[in-house]
């Protein structure tokens, strides 16, 4: 009787869901994952990493603009669990954002459901784990907004797609890293960087040792393929190339790009790109894939390089020789200023929709908010090593902020994160920028620490209007590309210099704004914007999901799980239920 009266129950939901698609349009993807430890050996000795769906790096989710995306979450890990997905804006459902300001984590051995729509969006980004340095142990994978299939790709239809995940990595666990930080210490030079969850092909007998995996990507000869980069590690920019190959820049976190061709790239933390490249080598040998350190000295990271293997159905034989040189500016700091400027918008591309992405014209509206936001090297805080934005180590509220709102929790949060860096000392604090809703609001990312940090907004893109070494001034907007600056998530900010953003507010809910490096990240360089519709009492806003979860002053409120349903099972349940939705839709069909 359980079984039939949960069954009748799935039917009568079925019964909404067949007409709700019938008058709603945009269709359903549904995923799994469940999260847990496996044993690898990326660099030739055993380690626990965090796989999804029992894979390292977890796979790719792939969905088309305006579905909406449903997600189900198991957590098999013995800590709590979040998963953010930067660069997906979220509309009206900061909700679903995953960190730790806006949701409650999933305990160990429970699982969540995650359902947002992907609205107006298209381009290359990725998931991964936002809590406690989860991310130094994997838990990540791609994710992909296509275009509709009416909507016209600014170039021509690629052959295939193939997906490479890059970043540095460290032999120590994410537990021991998060604890050297916790202790004062720095985390010091990684152990490598992997392409694909692997190790370097055996390039060097001196430099490389033996026993390693690597990754070997297949290729037709002639064929032109669309390659998404994603740097998905802790805090290391790598230069990325493929020897012999030129390297077409189309696209960068869901914004289209003017199409420049580079012989190599810098690709920062947290940042993802779209490349096409034509296999139109004599493939008289494999071809090396390179993802080397930046901004560091070389004589002391010469180990830590990537190196996977593009290979031709009709190779001859094995890669072999030196790798491809990296950019030769160990004495020109203009280089990278003037190669990450040179990405620009392809203003007359469709985005998701028939109206071109330009048409935005960002560059002729007033701004009504000046933000500086200044980040310094790690100080001693209350005894403990700390990060700050503004002079301001962020905390964590008990009780994320929208929930707060919406069951008055006092105290939990403030809204007066300082809109110019502080000039007393640094402190530890609660603080929350105060958004105004519509606002159009100016950035500027000055950086002041020794280290080159990526700068992300969750909810938002933005446009990168400027960037230059030393101390921004009112003067340095006249250095402001107004016209076709880069509309993306995640942005470099080089070590003395700064980087100026803009941003349109039309965002409601409370969104994360930090480095996404993840030392500095953990150590409290972050703070949250919260973002209110006042004229409506915020209903611009989708209200909490049924099954929000509760903790912090609500944690009384939080209703126990019986049992945490493996991948597998919640699998044959959603086939169970993909079932009965096709016979009920027949009987519907015979009644009509």
């Amino acid at each position: 009787m359980e079984f039939l009266g949960s069954v009748g129950l799935r039917l009568v939901l079925y019964v909404a869901l067949l007409f709700g698609l019938c008058f709603a349009g945009d269709p359903f993807a549904k995923f799994d994952l469940e999260l847990s430890y496996i044993t690898v050996s990326p660099l030739g000795s055993p380690q626990q990493v965090i796989a999804v769906n029992g894979k390292f790096p977890g796979p790719t989710l792939n969905v088309t603009t305006n579905y909406n995306v449903v997600v189900n979450v198991t957590n098999k890990l013995d800590e709590s669990l979040l998963i953010t997905w930067p660069g997906v804006q979220m509309r009206r459902a900061a909700w679903q954002d995953g960190v730790l300001g806006t949701n409650c984590p999933i305990p160990p051995m429970w699982n969540w459901t995650y359902q947002f729509q992907v609205k107006d969006q298209v381009g290359s980004f990725f998931y991964f784990p936002s809590l406690n340095f989860q991310r130094a142990a994997g838990g990540y994978g791609s994710f992909v907004i296509s275009n509709k299939n009416e909507v016209l790709l600014p170039f021509n239809a690629p052959d295939a797609d193939i997906f490479i995940m890059i970043g540095d990595w460290y032999k120590r666990n994410h537990t021991a890293l998060s604890k050297d930080l916790d202790a004062g210490k720095e985390l010091g030079i990684p152990d490598g960087v992997l392409i694909n969850g692997k190790g370097p092909y055996r390039y060097s007998n001196t430099l490389v040792r033996g026993g390693i995996d690597h990754e070997t990507i297949k290729v037709e000869p002639g064929k032109t393929y669309r390659i998404r980069v994603h740097n998905v590690g802790v805090s290391t920019c790598l230069n990325f190339r493929i020897q012999n190959h030129n390297l077409l820049l189309v696209e960068t976190e869901g914004d289209y790009t003017l199409q420049e061709s580079f012989s190599s790239l810098d690709i920062h933390v947290g940042q993802s790109y779209s490349f096409l490249v034509t296999m139109n080598q004599s493939a008289s040998s494999d071809y090396y894939i390179v993802a080397s350190a930046r901004f560091v000295n070389q004589d002391l990271w010469q180990r830590v390089t990537g190196v996977a293997i593009l290979h031709y159905s009709n190779s001859k034989g094995k890669a072999t020789g030196p790798l491809p040189d990296p950019p030769n500016d160990v004495y020109d700091k203009s280089f990278v200023l003037t190669e990450a400027l040179t990405i620009r918008q392809n203003a007359s591309a469709s985005g998701s929709r028939r109206n071109p992405q330009g048409s935005f014209h960002y560059g002729l509206i007033n701004v009504t908010d000046t933000y500086v936001l200044r980040s310094m090297p790690p100080v001693v805080i209350d005894g403990k090593l700390r990060s700050t934005f503004n002079g301001i180590s962020f905390v964590n509220p008990n009780t994320p902020v929208r929930l707060a709102d919406k069951f008055k929790v006092k105290g939990d949060y403030k809204l007066d994160f300082p809109s110019r860096p502080l000039n007393g000392p640094p402190r530890s604090d609660i603080s929350s920028i105060n958004g105004t809703y519509k606002g159009f609001v100016e950035i500027i990312l000055q950086n002041n620490d020794t280290v080159v940090q990526s700068f992300h907004m969750d909810g938002y893109s933005f446009f990168v209007v400027g960037m230059d070494y030393g101390e921004w001034t009112n003067g340095s907007r006249k250095s402001y590309n107004k016209w076709d600056a880069i509309f993306r998530c995640t942005i470099q900010v080089f070590p003395g210099g700064w980087t100026a953003i803009m941003v349109s507010l039309d965002n409601v809910g409370v969104w994360n704004l930090r480095t996404e490096n993840l030392d500095r990240w953990y150590l409290g360089q972050e703070t949250y914007m919260r973002i209110v519709n006042p004229e409506e009492n915020n209903t611009t806003e989708l209200a909490a999901p049924d099954n929000v979860l509760y903790c912090g002053a609500l944690g009384y409120m939080q209703k126990p799980q019986r049992t945490c349903s493996s991948a597998s099972t919640v699998g044959a349940q959603s086939r169970l239920d993909f079932t009965l939705l096709i016979l009920f839709s027949a009987a519907i069909l015979v009644m009509w």
